[in-house]
């Protein structure tokens, strides 16, 4: 197969789609691996690397998306590479449309078979290619919090940790999946007061014996999300329901009474956010203020430590790529449950429930989808 990776063009995006090992492999495996020339040059990934492990390096982007089987990129395909996509070509990468309807009717239209990274499932039902990206953002959004706490940049002028004699900061954790746990991990680690909420009881009670005494488990109510927002310092927005939209949790009412100069990271905003004002930024412009409350909301935190990200990334996305490249999306997606979750698009339909439910689109299911493309394929 020939696969092509091009140079991600989003916002200050300098993750790379493909590292020099997981080409390198892709090749042991006899397919052909197109890079753009510089794709990895930000992050210490150069052409002469990818060179050496084997791949052929083309000028520009459009000579892949006209020539490449498959394309794996990092983030969604933007309007201009969405134009340059073809029916049949595979796309593998993070899409989130559930929140991105501009996106899913470009993928419609192109006829392209798209693969979300983020809806992919190992055999517990965890997303194991949105987990190393979570545990990054997780991390991040602390730092993020505490970043804008400092009364230089418009926060309440708080030392997250405190110091002796002083309170801590007060960090709101709303979700206790991946990102919820790296988060309070830090904020711990940083002397924060940490707070964390979840639906799943279960849930909290692994965080409570893995955190002992160091953290606060609630269960997830209305009246809780309200009570603890309100006192919160710093709020981190860690739902996720795959594929979907993420629930609005934080509503913007309780947003204009939280203390002046406090702090939102919504991590959720990928699938829209699960705060009311939440819109999404990016690292060239990562903040906007509402009722006297910060917001970071940007849709791609873990970019800003991009060469750390690209290799948790591919560690994780190589065996899938793989898998892809020596069956063909057909037969990968037929003998991999786990992969067949993450179809997102393929025939010109939406084959994620999560992503049909928040757009409104008609389903066609994953597995009537590779029916109808093997009966395309004969």
């Amino acid at each position: 197969m020939l696969i092509g990776c091009p140079k991600e063009i989003k916002n200050h995006e300098y993750r790379v789609g493909l590292t020099p090992a997981s080409v390198r492999e892709l090749v042991q495996n006899g397919h052909k691996v197109m890079i753009q020339s510089g794709a990895g040059d930000e992050i210490g990934l150069d052409d002469a690397q990818y060179h050496a492990a084997g791949a052929e390096l083309v000028s520009d982007a459009a000579t892949i998306f006209s020539q490449a089987e498959m394309v794996v990129k990092v983030k969604e395909p933007q309007a201009k590479e969405c134009a340059q996509l073809r029916a049949g070509q595979l796309l593998f990468t993070y899409l989130h449309l559930a929140p991105d309807p501009e996106q899913t009717k470009a993928l419609i239209q192109s006829n392209c078979v798209a693969i979300a990274y983020e809806t992919v499932t190992d055999k517990q039902g965890r997303l194991p290619l949105l987990a190393p990206m979570s545990e990054v953002a997780g991390r991040m959004a602390v730092q993020a919090g505490a970043h804008y706490l400092e009364k230089a940049q418009g926060g309440r002028g708080m030392l997250l940790g405190g110091v002796p004699g002083v309170a801590p900061a007060r960090v709101v954790i709303i979700g206790g999946g991946v990102v919820g746990y790296n988060s309070a991990r830090i904020a711990v680690g940083m002397g924060a007061d940490v707070v964390v909420l979840d639906k799943s009881i279960a849930r909290l009670a692994e965080l409570d014996r893995e955190f002992r005494n160091s953290v606060r488990t609630l269960y997830a109510t209305s009246d809780a999300i309200e009570e603890q927002v309100l006192r919160a310092d710093v709020v981190i927005g860690a739902v996720l329901v795959p594929g979907d939209a993420a629930p609005k949790l934080v509503s913007r009412a309780m947003v204009s009474r939280m203390k002046r100069g406090s702090v939102i990271v919504d991590v959720a905003i990928d699938q829209g956010g699960c705060v009311e004002t939440a819109k999404a930024t990016t690292h060239a412009d990562p903040v906007y203020v509402v009722d006297g409350v910060i917001h970071y909301c940007v849709a791609n935190m873990p970019g800003a430590v991009a060469r750390t990200s690209t290799f948790a990334l591919n560690n994780a996305t190589l065996p899938y790529t793989l898998a892809l490249a020596n069956k063909g999306w057909l037969q990968a997606c037929r003998d991999d449950e786990g992969l067949r979750n993450g179809l997102n698009v393929a025939n010109g339909r939406i084959t994620c429930p999560g992503v049909a439910h928040a757009l409104n689109y008609p389903l066609l299911s994953a597995n009537d989808a590779i029916a109808t493309g093997a009966k395309r394929a004969a």
